[in-house]
């Protein structure tokens, strides 16, 4: 039986897809940036730890320019830095709120208005197209970056058609069920990560079939993640991305996808990154999933505003335990 916070959760969700789609667009940005507000001044446990993953690309976008501090301002340097962390992570949040408002009121953003106002590198996704054409599956990685659904429901209209995807499977079971409703109400088949087949058995299938994968990558949902650097420390990133890319030849391409303005879109698609010639199935996909970080990292620094990571990524954050348990099934 759903507790209490399960139900009033649930009935939140519903209100959001029944209520703020019959508001003005205007007074539903106003109402989402105000919550996004009272969320960054309490400082709960997710902005917390939000800050702590930014902490450390504002930490490492200082080092190279460390040599043109002068001697004797540590103090003030910490506070400049205590209040550039503070404005970064309120900006994230607002782009966070933006993209649950974009969810709840997609059903009357006009396609013709997403297709207008998505910035995106033609190029890149014209060749997506062309192997998905020509019978080769793709794999679009992503960050939790602006609004990855919107740019799902572009690419679609675009030409893919349709697209397989993961999502984690929430708590209460009626919110996952309204966020599954709303994910294949854009075309995309949506595989959770439990109750169900195996996702990557079905997503191999799928891009053996020529067709197009997405799969949001920068946590780790299993206890099986593969250990990169990223912003100069470690941290666990899925392995999946590069796995089915091994296994099934498909291309695996990064893509980004940040907030342009108020009302419209960017995106871009980065160039496949190779299968490597030498080592195991693991070895290759290890090499991959650093390469993927990579670019995520690179991703990340040009838009961090738009970067929805509430969650523990990186290794000295992460329980032992668990960590432990990676580890072992690695060594295994």
């Amino acid at each position: 039986m759903a507790t209490l916070r399960e139900r009033l959760s649930s009935a939140a969700f519903g209100a959001g897809w029944g209520l703020v789609a019959r508001l003005p667009e205007s007074a539903a940005r106003g109402l989402f940036s105000f919550g996004a507000d009272v969320a960054w001044r309490r400082q709960g446990g997710g902005v917390q730890v939000l800050e702590g993953n930014l902490t450390r690309i504002l930490g490492t976008d200082r080092v190279s320019a460390s040599t043109a501090d002068s001697p004797g301002t540590g103090a003030g340097r910490t506070a400049e830095e205590g209040a550039e962390l503070r404005a970064l992570s309120r900006a994230v949040m607002r782009s966070y709120a933006r993209y649950y408002l974009e969810t709840f009121r997609m059903q009357v953003i006009p396609d013709e208005r997403i297709a207008s106002g998505m910035h995106v590198n033609f190029d890149q996704a014209d060749l997506a197209l062309e192997y998905l054409k020509n019978g080769r599956g793709v794999i679009f990685a992503l960050p939790h970056m602006g609004d990855f659904e919107l740019t799902g429901k572009w690419i679609i209209g675009y030409g893919a058609g349709s697209l397989t995807t993961v999502a984690e499977r929430l708590k209460p079971e009626a919110v996952f069920q309204r966020f599954l409703d709303f994910r294949q109400g854009l075309g995309m088949e949506v595989l959770p990560t439990t109750g169900g087949p195996h996702p990557f058995g079905v997503m191999a299938q799928r891009l053996r079939a020529g067709k197009l994968v997405c799969i949001v990558a920068d946590r780790d949902l299993s206890d099986t993640g593969v250990e990169v650097d990223f912003f100069g420390e470690k941290a666990l990133l899925p392995a999946g991305p590069a796995s089915l890319a091994v296994q099934t030849g498909a291309a695996l391409m990064p893509v980004s996808c940040w907030f342009e303005g108020e009302d419209e879109w960017g995106a871009h698609i980065y160039d496949e990154i190779p299968v490597p010639a030498d080592g195991t199935r693991k070895q290759k996909a290890a090499a991959m999933t650093q390469a993927m970080a990579a670019v995520f990292e690179e991703a990340i620094r040009e838009h961090p505003d738009d970067w929805h990571m509430l969650q523990k990524v990186f290794v000295r954050d992460l329980d032992p335990d668990r960590l432990a348990r990676s580890r072992n099934r690695v060594v295994s």
